[in-house]
């Protein structure tokens, strides 16, 4: 029997509650009705079922359905019926476009992400929401997916460079994962000129037959200008660059110094000796650290920045936080999460002024262990702000002049030292995971051009924080858990099955083993690494086992985290710059004001979605910061082409060997077409390039020299060729003397090689 839906009834959804002065069916009653009816209907007979008769009413309904269309929960037939989707047996996600062409769906059921073919993806941008339905398995197994119905544009607004050709105006997309270019009317392209960087609305969407018409919006500048290159990657990855109306006033309006009202009730820790210690142009200090012996084991203070006294859920400070999900770092700005006036003023434990902080308070035994901890609020007051270049000058190497500087420090700084090799020796008997590959620092001339990269190393103050971090999120994680609160954990897991067998094939073929049979452990991990110190191809090997492991996530349910080797782990240190931590920090509060954990103001759904979508605004951030750095270093050699450097082979594809510069930190791709005098066949087991004739081969951490031939600035990309291999010999000698020496062999070959074919004749 098919329900009936009565206007006297209190039906009318939540959403729409005072919206019209008279019922209208809500999403359940339509589903319902839908259901009972076992088939499409067209709008009409719904309007007859809900007694919709007059305009106004129908008009609420066609809204109604059509929201209904848009979030994916019915599909319009062409005979413009309404159907069930899951009915269907379609599915709802989000576009993930790589930019190689093809993409996949990311489904909000359950289920491994889907694969879209190039075909497919010609209909659609990367973040659009979809309709899709599955239609086999690709030869690598993979789900595919067919586009049935594209629910909301999410590209409509696009970076990118104005060109015209034969007359023709376009713009090419600057984000890579959108390879359709904007074709732009005369009528158009307002005040741009050929090679200008644009912002383009698109007003006609993409589809089969024909390319996407835009709308040129805004000139930015010139491709080349100082600074462009972050001016187009905010844009081109939807980074917030502007704060909307209101937000900075918020921030401004709380003052630049802490209310005495402010400090009330809280634990006043201004007489200790906190330090931060961070990089020597941070200006956004989240933690602060004392430390003072007890015993024979220490008491560690990890002061971190009350962030959530200030940014209150639902307003608009909190809005615009959600939204940016983090602050992005790139080599020369910053896009805080936060106003400034909250970022680098109110909540930043800048030295010599009272700060609010919540502290994890803990207590160490003489080994290092953790024997308990508790949180609270309370007030510092930062006594010096040091870099890690000044600390480790301070605790390593003795320097009697920064000794006195901070003399009133000094006593906490060795007994946090002395606690840090306790806590990093527990670290290495857990079995975490320590990847020591140095990171690249870019060094600006005065132009804003690079002048230099070279090589940034960890230093003892960088792990000492980085211990008393760990420590205090480990405490963070296990006060949630105990208290039964929501909230975010840092989840990482460990190696998928296909990348495992990847890499063991891998690591068989130069004599190294991975235990832990089919799932590893962190200390598996560890004891490899352990292995492979000291080798040539140390870093190489260290960037192989770090790719195959998965990504770290958020997530509202508590995984552990493999590479760390923990049971529990969260965010809490960096609520400043990180809108994971301010969650974390609001529920810790919730739990010190004695409140139960069913009355906190997110529930379990909320935590997930909110999640997953930090996970994406941290990807989206790294994305971005990647693509800056990509364009800065293809535009420093740029000027270097026909200059040959050393480098090392650090992944090799059948399309050709990627070669790090041993000095540059820059990596470029050798084309296979480019390998002289033969034909080289990709061995994937052993990740080789192989030559058919000569059977000279290329393979991972060979050494080689290499020649700048070519830069293209547009897709990020640095072509070498070979000058020399690892043993030193030109490259064109040593194919020739390879193809010599297979000859010889072929030679010796010959005279039993006749006898055989003699033999075979005779015989037949």
């Amino acid at each position: 029997m098919i329900r009936k839906f009565s206007k006297k009834g209190p039906q009318e959804p939540q959403d729409t509650a005072g919206q019209y002065p008279f019922a209208i069916p809500s999403r359940e009653d339509i589903l319902g009705y839908l259901e009972d009816a076992g088939m499409p209907l067209q709008r009409e007979r719904l309007e007859k079922a809900f007694d919709m008769h007059t305009p106004e009413e129908q008009e609420a309904l066609r809204r109604r359905l059509r929201a209904m269309l848009r979030d994916g929960q019915l599909l319009l037939n062409r005979k413009e019926e309404y159907a069930l989707v899951d009915k269907l047996s379609l599915l709802k996600g989000q576009v993930v476009a790589h930019r190689d062409g093809f993409g996949f769906v990311i489904a909000e059921k359950s289920m491994p992400d889907l694969f879209l073919s190039e075909r497919e993806m010609r209909n659609i941008f990367h973040g659009d929401k979809v309709l899709v339905r599955i239609i086999g398995e690709d030869r690598r197994g993979r789900k595919m997916a067919s586009v049935v119905e594209v629910l909301e544009r999410n590209t409509l607004e696009i970076v990118g460079q104005y060109l015209v050709e034969n007359g023709v105006g376009f713009v090419v997309p600057e984000n890579r994962t959108i390879y359709q270019d904007i074709l732009i009317l005369p009528e158009n392209k307002g005040t741009a000129e050929p090679g200008q960087i644009v912002t383009v609305e698109v007003i006609t969407p993409i589809n089969r037959r024909t390319a996407p018409l835009g709308r040129i919006k805004n000139v930015l500048g010139e491709a080349m200008a100082a600074g462009m290159e972050i001016e187009i990657a905010t844009r081109a990855h939807g980074l917030s660059f502007a704060w909307p109306e209101g937000v900075e006033a918020a921030a401004k309006s709380l003052g630049k110094n802490v209310q005495l009202r402010d400090k009330e009730g809280r634990t006043d820790l201004r007489h200790l000796s906190f330090v931060t210690i961070d990089g020597e142009d941070a200006k956004d200090f989240d933690d602060a650290v004392f430390c003072k012996q007890k015993g024979e084991g220490w008491a560690i203070y990890v002061a971190i920045a009350d962030v959530a006294h200030y940014v209150k859920p639902g307003k608009l400070l909190d809005e615009e936080a959600a939204k940016r999900g983090n602050s992005v770092y790139f080599p020369t700005k910053v896009i805080p999460m936060l106003p400034e006036a909250l970022s680098n003023g109110l909540c930043s434990l800048k030295p010599k002024v009272d700060r609010l902080c919540i502290v994890c308070d803990m207590r160490l035994d003489g080994n290092g262990e953790i024997l308990r901890y508790r949180f609270y609020e309370a007030v510092i007051h930062s006594h010096a702000r040091l870099t890690y270049t000044e600390a480790a000058s301070i605790l390593v190497d003795k320097d009697p002049a920064l000794r006195k500087t901070y003399k009133s420090a000094l006593l906490s700084l060795e007994n946090l030292y002395a606690a840090y090799q306790k806590l990093h020796k527990n670290r290495q008997k857990r079995g975490a995971i320590d990847f020591e590959i140095p990171e690249p620092f870019i060094v600006f001339n005065e132009h804003g051009k690079i002048d230099k990269i070279i090589a940034k190393y960890r230093n003892d103050a960088h792990k000492l924080i980085e211990e008393c971090m760990l420590a205090a999120n480990v405490c963070a994680a296990d006060f949630l858990l105990k208290n039964k609160m929501p909230g975010l954990f840092r989840v990482h897991e460990g190696p998928n099955p296909e990348k495992l067998e990847a890499l063991r094939k891998l690591l068989k073929e130069r004599g190294l083993s991975l235990p832990g049979g089919e799932k590893p452990k962190s200390k598996d991990y560890a004891k490899l690494m352990k292995q492979i110190e000291g080798r040539p191809d140390s870093n190489v090997l260290q960037t192989l086992l770090l790719r195959s492991l998965s990504q770290a996530v958020y997530q509202g349910d508590n995984c552990g985290h493999f590479g760390l080797a923990y049971d529990a782990y969260t965010h809490f240190t960096s609520p400043i710059r990180r809108y994971p931590d301010l969650l974390v920090h609001r529920a810790i509060r919730h739990i010190l004001q004695k409140k139960r954990a069913s009355t906190f103001r997110y529930s379990k759904t909320e935590i997930q979605h909110l999640a997953a979508h930090c996970s994406a605004t941290e990807r989206r951030a790294d994305e971005a910061t990647r693509d800056v750095v990509d364009w800065l270093k293809c535009e420093y050699m740029s000027s270097r082409l026909g200059q040959e450097y050393n480098g090392k082979v650090t992944s090799v594809t059948a399309f050709g060997l990627f070669v790090a510069l041993d000095e540059e930190f820059i990596e470029g791709l050798v084309h296979v077409t480019s390998l002289k005098n033969d034909y080289y066949r990709y061995d994937a087991i052993r990740h080789q390039l192989v030559g058919e004739a000569t059977k000279s081969s290329y393979s991972l951490g060979d050494k080689v020299r290499i020649r700048v031939i070519r830069v293209d600035l547009n897709q990020r990309k640095i072509d070498f060729d070979l000058v020399q291999t690892d043993s030193g010999v030109d490259t064109k000698k040593k194919v020739a003397k390879q193809k010599k020496e297979v000859s010889k062999k072929e030679d010796k070959k010959a005279p039993k090689k006749r006898f055989w074919q003699k033999l075979k004749a005779k015989n037949e």
